[in-house]
């Protein structure tokens, strides 16, 4: 039986492989499409880590968690008083298995409407762009492509003595399935999703503990930015232990028994439940023969170029397989530049523009450099901030914690960074990627009329700060 060809073949279905997916086949070419995941019925499940396990079911479980802290904590200040709240863990649950199986329908119905022959199942790559396929229903087949694409995303790390059970000890998978609220709620690491699963059982109810190796908190954010944010997860009730590694974690009579130490020597904690989140990998296991041609880094991630061509030719690979930041958003712009360089001649993708954030209450985001970056490279720059808390709205709302600063370079002006505490940063922070993107200065961002009262009132005033000029506070 001869081998079925295509002019595409994706291996994964993440937010990464669909996009490249569906772009090749707007641009008319044959693809098929390879993803391994499926749902607790045994359907596909396509959309990767992002859709069924991180991104998606967590941003529900954090938006469910804050309106019932908001209702126990923040409506009072508005004249709303409520006698008696409770939360139902299981109708939380339901109604985050339902967005993301909305989310996945969505998916299908996509591949089909573009004709993009999708099989559920394993896919691994041979020698001279042949992919193994082996459906979850149905018999192993080889098919070959023009191209390759590798978008099998990446897998959360485990560390020695600490063993996942995903019942007490538990990966990020299976802390959006916790049927009750903990007493005490442990975590392992204070990166994204530490906080953001944290976040989440702290408004619950839980004694939330994370313990976090490193001695600084969040230290790709720019210091400013993580010791505010500090100061209000401590006033949250998130108990943050920075310095504090971990040796072991057992499971005795249904706790666990975690053992750490740091600079005050060593400790034992239990807790009802352990979150281990020390940040992922590239899932490049079994996902390659031993003849494919492609060579993998020391860290085991796919080796590419600048184009994100591996070292087997017409083989290209994106996403958290590869360099760059482990972002869905990442992935997605990747997979359809590479696609339409691959088909058209044209691609384009700015990793230094891609905005990062953190989906606490209040939010964290940032695109560009820090000014520990900027430091550390010789650049001359200037910084400008505003507080949220001399926004009109901000005080409106009732949230005015944190703020926006902006870091220009001092000669030209030219926008090097920007970073963002406070509400609503995740969406403010797309002003700040346009303006960087089209190569704009502070000077663009306080020229630009921002709309009386909002939230982005505090970007335009942190632009009009770079140059000492803010009209609503001191400069």
């Amino acid at each position: 039986m001869a081998d079925k060809e295509y002019d595409l073949i994706v291996i994964g279905g993440g937010p990464g492989g669909y996009a490249a997916a569906i772009r090749a086949a707007q641009l008319e070419k044959r693809v098929l499409l390879i993803d391994d995941r499926q749902d607790d019925n045994g359907k596909p499940a396509p959309g990767g880590t992002c859709l069924n396990v991180g991104c998606v079911p967590s941003k529900a479980l954090l938006d469910s968690s804050k309106h019932y802290h908001h209702i126990q904590h923040d409506y009072t200040d508005h004249g709303i008083s409520v006698e008696s709240v409770s939360m139902d863990i299981g109708k939380m649950l339901d109604r985050k298995r339902k967005v993301v199986k909305q989310l996945n329908g969505g998916l299908l119905q996509l591949f089909k409407a573009n004709k993009i022959d999708f099989a559920n199942g394993r896919g691994k790559l041979l020698a001279d762009r042949k992919v193994e396929v082996r459906p979850h229903d149905g018999e192993t087949y080889t098919a070959a492509g023009k191209h390759v694409m590798l978008a099998a995303g990446s897998v959360p790390f485990t560390i020695p003595n600490v063993e996942i059970d995903n019942k007490y000890i538990l990966d990020n998978e299976g802390a959006l399935e916790i049927g009750e609220v903990p007493e005490r709620f442990g975590v392992i690491g204070a990166g994204v999703i530490g906080l953001e699963m944290g976040s989440v059982w702290s408004r619950l109810g839980a004694e939330t503990v994370l313990l976090e190796a490193m001695d600084t908190l969040l230290a790709v954010v720019d210091t400013d930015m993580s010791r505010a944010a500090a100061r209000e997860f401590k006033k949250q009730g998130l108990d943050i232990r920075l310095g504090a590694k971990v040796s072991k974690a057992t499971v005795k009579d249904g706790k666990v028994e975690v053992h750490y130490t740091d600079g005050k020597g060593d400790h034992t904690e239990v807790f009802d439940r352990l979150l281990v989140a020390v940040g992922r990998r590239a899932a490049s296991d079994n996902l390659l023969s031993d003849d494919s041609g492609v060579e993998l880094t020391e860290r085991g991630q796919v080796k590419v170029d600048e184009h994100c061509h591996t070292t087997a030719k017409g083989v290209v690979a994106i996403g958290d397989l590869v360099r760059g930041p482990m972002l869905a958003h990442k992935a997605s712009e990747e997979g359809i530049a590479v696609v339409e360089a691959l088909f058209t001649g044209y691609g384009h993708i700015n990793l230094d523009t891609i905005p990062w954030v953190i989906y606490t209450d209040p939010e964290i985001a940032w695109v560009g450099k820090t000014e520990k970056d900027l430091k550390e490279a010789g650049i001359d720059y200037k910084a400008g901030n505003f507080p949220f808390a001399a926004t009109g709205r901000g005080l409106a709302m009732g949230n005015a914690s944190g703020h926006v600063k902006i870091l220009a370079d001092a000669e030209d002006d030219t926008l090097l960074g920007v970073q963002i505490f406070g509400p609503n940063a995740s969406e403010l922070i797309a002003e700040c990627v346009v303006a960087m993107e089209f190569h704009g200065t502070s000077e663009d961002l306080a020229r630009i009329v921002h709309a009386h009262p909002t939230l982005s009132e505090a970007v335009h005033e942190a632009a009009l700060s770079v140059d000492k000029r803010a009209i609503h506070k001191a400069n």
